[in-house]
């Protein structure tokens, strides 16, 4: 009998290509039905491409544009100044934490804005998000419910775009580092990153879907077992800690929820028993934040391979477990 799940994506950069992986394998699982999917980021472009994709031409489809697109973004990055040194390609580092550009981008962004440093506010996304991304399809009759997040710069709230206002102005929202790009305005108002406030979303597949099963695909790790020391490792673990703050206040929310409906003291016609799933990878602790901006298709692949391994990884262990019970201990990730 078919499974049917929600997917969360998280954002992170050229991360995202992990994002990728898992969903070519979601994708072709058989027995498995997608209903809803939420993102913010990097996770918003993939999920845009695949339900976009996947509405038209199917599976097949959704995946042959998710490589199309990340090849592309490949392509577009061949032109940006953020590259590894010639040491760090013979040692195979693929941090940027030694390029000079990024050393300079990295101190210029504490005191120019992108106002003065990209005056024409030029994103090198916008003619991907053109290209690869059916919006006829996403806002009409589209086989997922898609949600994307951004962050409304004015409140400091979450902003969830879904059927009907999905945009190429939306997308770009999503993914809008403040550092790099002026604030997206829609209808007058400014967003930045949705991963600020919701990284990814989870209560919009909560009350937009019927499904109780909800995988996260995460990008950024929650737990470190070393102190960070130098600068770097400081700056990389403040990263990680700011983009995870908004999902584990809503993990402690379904984990508050979920025993007092397992208690009986909440009516379970009332309020939904979710179940949560997550795929994650150690391998991508060694990646420091600023690979996140390294779009080289050598490590794309590297990044999608991972998100592959892992995604068939949790299937053999925990396909069984999808509408009987949760896969990640709660408890444990909010303690």
């Amino acid at each position: 009998m078919a499974k049917t799940i929600n997917v969360a994506l998280q954002g992170g950069g050229a991360h995202g290509a992990f994002t990728w992986g898992v969903l070519d394998v979601l994708l072709h699982q058989p027995d498995l039905v997608i209903e809803g999917v939420t993102g913010t980021s990097a996770g918003a472009m993939n999920a845009a491409v695949v339900a976009s994709h996947y509405g038209s031409g199917g599976a097949e489809a959704a995946s042959e544009a998710l490589e199309a697109f990340w090849r592309e973004v490949s392509e577009a990055a061949r032109f940006s100044p953020f590259r590894r040194t010639l040491m760090d390609r013979v040692l195979g580092n693929w941090s940027l934490d030694t390029s000079p550009f990024y050393l300079a981008y990295d101190i210029a962004s504490r005191v120019v804005s992108p106002a003065f440093a990209n005056p024409l506010d030029i994103n090198p996304l916008r003619p991907l998000v053109e290209k690869y991304v059916r919006f006829d399809v996403l806002n009409g009759v589209c086989a997922h419910k898609i949600f994307i997040a951004a962050t409304n710069v004015w409140t400091g709230k979450v902003r969830i775009f879904e059927h009907g206002e999905i945009s190429v102005d939306a997308l770009l929202a999503s993914a809008c580092i403040p550092e790099l790009f002026a604030p997206v305005f829609i209808d007058g108002v400014p967003y930045w990153d949705g991963g600020f406030m919701g990284n990814p979303p989870l209560f919009p597949l909560f009350y937009g879907t019927d499904t109780a099963d909800t995988l996260i695909v995460q990008i950024n790790p929650i737990e470190r077992q070393k102190t960070p020391v130098t600068a770097r490792e400081i700056v990389n673990r403040v990263n990680e800690i700011t983009f995870n703050a908004s999902l584990l206040k809503e993990l402690r929310a379904i984990r508050f929820v979920a025993r007092l409906v397992d208690e009986g003291k909440l009516d379970p016609s009332e309020y939904k028993r979710v179940r949560m799933h997550r795929i994650a990878s150690p391998e991508l602790k060694p990646l420091s934040a600023s690979s996140k901006l390294n779009g080289e298709w050598t490590f794309l692949r590297h990044v999608r391979d991972i998100g592959r391994r892992a995604a068939e990884q949790w299937l053999a262990a925990h396909f069984d477990d999808i509408g009987e019970r949760d896969t990640i201990d709660i408890a444990r990730e909010i303690a």
